[in-house]
């Protein structure tokens, strides 16, 4: 039978008596501590390696920001807290979370399309940077602000004329629900500044999950390039730029990890040439996925194995209803398998060639097609890794009335 190859597994994770081991915990250590499997396991050295990976890389004069959609596990947000210059949050129940960690909201900026007016008043009333996405939003926000007595911080999210190729999501260029088009911001622009707000700058996200290093290079030139234009047309200079994110990690086989030499060097380029309007800009990226995906891991439990028409089925207690993504089912057009081991029996040579499925009554629950594996039995436990982020969070939980997995960060 034909085999399908399976995504490359993150550096970093080894063997501990033949199992998979996470921070130095073999992960049926791991399964008994978090009480149950499915169990989402987040390494703390996995993200301090990242965000020192990062600082290494990019110029002193570029923060990070952490956007808590990839992750907003209350452990994950607590242990990124002293390790990030900023979060990036997008509803009022990501800044409660923000708030139950005690993080300073003049750390945080909020961006969505669709933010309702008590969510705007919760932020303005914190002193959030609101990253306004249309001028009704902008609108709403001052008004809210007059009613409230209450001097709101606000930038303008710009949907660029320009996008993020080979980007997973593309979140700039043409019609986009996201931010105001680039030639009406410096109009909107003037009206907040003449209304007494705060001026916080702009927001310019043009796409998510690049890892064509030169295709990330191209957008940031062309992020800084339209920046200082709006900031000469709106005050001859600009406070503060978020220049969004967009790196990506490899899941897929024959991905390839992004470059991040190559970018931090363009990167040091560009901060030493910066035009007037933004030698004086604060400057941050805005990224997610890139500093958590590869830290978590998805343990499931193989709880029958079965063949049907010759094709050897593993199926587990898990499924797509904790990750989505794994399954297929979260945007991609062609099925390709995640980085998928036994982790039961990690060091073993593979030979069995299987499906690893869900636990759900729908044939899109799956976890690994015609995949060469060690041969795993009853019991044995299967790691799904890039699982920190877009996992927990992001996937259908309450599907068929299974429930959320456990989440562990150690």
């Amino acid at each position: 039978m034909k085999t399908k190859p399976v995504g490359p597994i993150p550096a970093g994770y080894h063997a501990i008596g033949g199992e998979l081991a996470i921070a130095g915990r073999p992960v049926s250590d791991l399964v008994e501590a978090a009480g149950q499997t499915p169990a989402f396991v987040y390494s703390r050295g996995h993200l301090d390696r990242r965000i020192s990976e990062l600082r290494a890389a990019l110029p002193a004069r570029i923060g990070v920001n952490y956007a808590v959609k990839a992750n907003p596990h209350p452990a994950v947000i607590a242990h990124m807290a002293p390790l990030v210059d900023g979060f990036d949050i997008a509803s009022s129940g990501e800044l409660a979370m923000i708030n139950a960690a005690r993080i300073d909201p003049a750390r945080v900026s909020f961006a969505g399309p669709g933010k309702r007016d008590d969510e705007l008043e919760v932020a303005i009333t914190a002193g959030v940077t609101l990253n306004c996405e249309s001028e009704g939003e902008a609108r709403r926000s001052l008004a809210i602000s007059q009613r409230i007595g209450k001097t709101p911080r606000i930038a303008i999210r710009v949907n660029p004329d320009f996008e993020l190729k080979g980007s997973g999501m593309k979140m700039g260029g043409g019609a986009k629900p996201f931010g105001v088009d680039a030639e009406r911001v410096p109009e909107l622009a003037r009206l907040i500044i003449a209304e007494g707000a705060e001026w916080c700058g702009l927001h310019i996200f043009t796409g998510s999950q690049a890892l064509n290093a030169d295709a990330i290079i191209e957008a940031q030139g062309n992020v800084l390039k339209l920046a200082a234009k709006l900031g000469e047309e709106i005050s001859g200079e600009l406070p503060k730029l978020n220049m969004g994110g967009g790196f990506g990690i490899p899941y897929f086989p024959n991905d390839e990890a992004l470059d991040l030499a190559k970018v931090g060097q363009a990167l040091h380029r560009y901060v030493d040439e910066l035009p007037q309007p933004l030698s004086k800009t604060q400057l941050c990226l805005e990224l997610g996925r890139y500093l958590v995906g590869e830290a978590g891991v998805y343990l499931c439990r193989v709880i029958d194995r079965k063949v049907s028409h010759g094709t050897t089925y593993l199926v587990t207690d898990g499924g797509l209803h904790h990750q989505l993504a794994a399954s297929g089912n979260f945007g991609t057009v062609v099925r390709r398998n995640y980085p998928v081991a036994i982790a039961s029996h990690y060091e073993t040579e593979p030979d069995d060639i299987v499906n690893v499925v869900g636990c759900l009554c729908t044939p899109l629950d799956r976890l690994a097609d015609q995949a060469l594996m060690p041969r795993a039995q009853v019991g044995d436990i299967v790691a799904v890794f890039c699982a920190g982020a877009y996992g927990a969070s992001a996937s259908p939980s309450a599907f068929l009335g299974h429930g959320p997995a456990a989440e562990l960060i150690v």
